[in-house]
This record gives structure tokens, C-alpha cells and sequence, in this order.
């Protein structure tokens, strides 16, 4: 149960991506021991000290992405409706597109870019009649051609795109497709996926979350489907289960920005914990610290203290994990 108790007040032996905020706190009764080192007693003494000024922290800025000529990969959301040029597993491009009807829907899977063509002529399936490029050509003026009879291309009904249109191919803004043309060659990769959660980190290292409509019908989200989510980025405790339910019912595809994460290390080694930043306070992991650290801690629960052998600190209760 407290394998993931989290606190803040081993400060001089600790080492955070970002700012970090000591506390100081009156002691009282009933500890909780949480973890005992070999003579290290827990501090218990009842004098009283001032809290010290959190540390506000500070964003780094983001580097302009370099230019892309080239991209390792295409991924594609099929909720969403968006396309992401991905080049050293970082987003360099993103834009939205038109997928398949309902009726017809875009197949999910891993593709590969098979053939390109400019100005491309199509040949309307059902009667054999080819239309050469122009203005009257679904296709645009951009063809970039994944398996079968599937393929990304432009469209001359802009205003298709964002919505579910198509036979099963990407219809896309003819300014963006030619720009994906571009950043493609025969062989890269195509990834077609239907994912209603997306959780993604931003360049300022904030933790933001998206749940998209199920315009497919193919996938039912829980608030717990979510937090599993949420989990692997180090912030499903700052989130509420009512919040995130609010968030399901919307399904608006608009983000949700939760906390900033950044990696913590004790004495040079990482911890699997992670320092969390929401509303300018950091939140450390205490049973992880300590662990690293080699340093006894226990938990007052009626007077929410944590105490150390290096003194005592706030606790902050989030789900069932304590943060300082």
C-alpha cells in the first residue's frame, strides 16, 4: 500500500529535474512507520517550525524544431482524424483529415508508402471513367498510395476534411498533403490507428490528455481506461475520477493539461518515480526517496505529517498516495 507514498522533506540529499519546495512541520503523535533504516529513528520531538517559501517553479523554453525534410514514420488517427509526420519518435507535423464512412471504414493497421504520384488520375470505380488532374479530380493533385486501393491523398472538397467521407482513403487540406508528399519516399511507414485516448508530453514538459469522439462506434473509454493511461506518464494521481468522467461524456478531442513530470535521481541513479509539478508546487515520491536514500519515514495519517530522520514535512493525499 505504501510502496508509492510520496513526500518532499529529504531536500539536501536530492537531485530533481525541477524546483523543488521544502516544508517544515509541527510533529504529533501515532506514526505509521512506512520505511525503517537500521539506526535511523524516526524524528518525533513536537517543536514547531516555519514552513519555508515554496520555490515557484520555472518552464524552460521550447528549441524550435530543426527542419524536417524526411519523416521516419506516418501515423494515423482514425479518431482523432489526424495525420502525425514523426521523425526521431518526436511530432513534427500534424494535420487533420477525412477518413472513411462509417459505412466504409479506413482499416486499421501497419502499412507501408508504396507508390507517389503527381497530378494523379482517378477512375471512378463503379462506371471505369478516368478523370484526368484538375479541378474536377477527388484526388487532388497529390497521390500517396499505402496497399490495396488505399491511399493519402488531396481532395477537391475541402470542406470534407475533419469528418468521416471517404471509401476508406485520407482525404487531407491539398496545402498539408503536399506537404506530407514531400516528407515522404517509397518504404516509410504507415500507421493506422483508432485511439479515442491520446496522452502526449509537450515540449515544456506538461502532461496533456485528449478523448476523442468514437465516431466508428469501436471503442468504449472508462475513467479507468484512462488513468492507465495517465499512470505511465507519472500523473494519474492528479487527476479525479469525476473530472476524468466529465471529460469521457465531452469527448471533444480539446486538451487536457494535468501537470508537468520531470525525472528524479538520488545519489546519480533514476528513480521509477518522478517529480510532479501542478500549480507551482512539486510533489516528490517519499518511499522511493527514502529507499534511494537510505533514510527511515513515517506517516502521521490524522495530522497528514510525514516524518523522517531528517525531520517532517506536509503530506498531500492524492487517490491513495501521499505527496509532500
Amino acid at each position: 500500500m505504501w510502496k508509492k507514498v510520496c513526500a518532499g522533506m529529504l531536500s539536501a540529499a536530492l537531485l530533481t529535474g525541477a524546483a523543488g519546495t521544502v516544508f517544515a512541520a509541527e510533529a504529533n503523535d501515532d506514526v505509521v512507520s512506512l520505511v525503517t533504516q537500521p539506526g535511523q529513528p524516526l524524528v518525533t520531538t513536537t517543536a514547531k517550525t516555519t514552513a519555508a517559501a515554496p520555490v515557484k517553479e520555472t518552464a524552460a523554453k521550447a528549441e524550435a524544431p530543426a527542419k524536417v525534410e524526411l519523416a521516419d514514420r506516418l501515423v494515423i488517427n482514425l479518431a482523432a482524424r489526424s495525420i502525425a509526420a514523426i521523425r526521431d519518435n518526436q511530432k513534427v507535423a500534424l494535420y487533420p483529415i477525412g477518413p472513411g464512412k462509417v459505412s466504409t471504414p479506413t482499416p486499421t493497421g501497419y502499412y507501408k508508402v508504396i507508390d507517389k504520384e503527381v497530378n494523379p488520375t482517378w477512375t471512378d470505380p463503379g462506371s471505369a471513367t478516368s478523370i484526368p488532374s484538375g479541378p474536377d479530380n477527388p484526388l487532388g493533385y497529390r497521390w500517396i498510395g499505402i496497399g490495396g486501393n488505399y491511399g493519402i491523398h488531396g481532395t477537391n472538397h475541402p470542406d470534407s476534411v475533419g469528418h468521416y467521407v471517404s471509401n476508406g482513403c485520407i482525404r487531407m487540406h491539398e496545402e498539408d498533403v503536399e506537404k506530407i508528399y514531400d516528407m515522404v519516399e517509397v518504404g516509410t511507414p504507415v500507421d493506422i490507428t483508432y485511439n479515442r485516448i491520446v496522452v502526449e508530453k509537450t515540449p515544456d514538459d506538461q502532461i496533456a490528455y485528449y478523448i476523442y469522439p468514437d465516431g466508428y462506434g469501436w471503442q468504449n473509454v472508462t475513467a479507468a481506461d484512462v488513468n492507465k493511461w495517465l499512470a505511465g506518464y507519472g500523473v494519474a494521481d492528479f487527476v479525479t475520477d469525476a473530472d476524468v468522467e466529465q471529460k469521457i461524456q465531452a469527448s471533444d478531442g480539446n486538451p487536457t493539461y494535468v501537470a508537468k513530470v520531470y525525472p528524479l535521481y538520488v545519489n546519480g541513479q533514476k528513480l521509477k518515480g518522478k517529480a510532479v509539478v501542478q500549480d507551482d508546487i512539486t510533489y516528490l515520491p517519499a518511499v522511493d526517496l527514502a529507499e534511494a536514500a537510505k533514510v527511515s519515514l513515517g506517516w502521521k495519517p490524522d495530522e497528514k505529517v510525514l516524518v523522517s530522520s531528517y525531520g517532517q514535512a506536509v503530506g498531500y493525499k492524492k487517490k491513495d498516495t501521499l505527496y509532500c
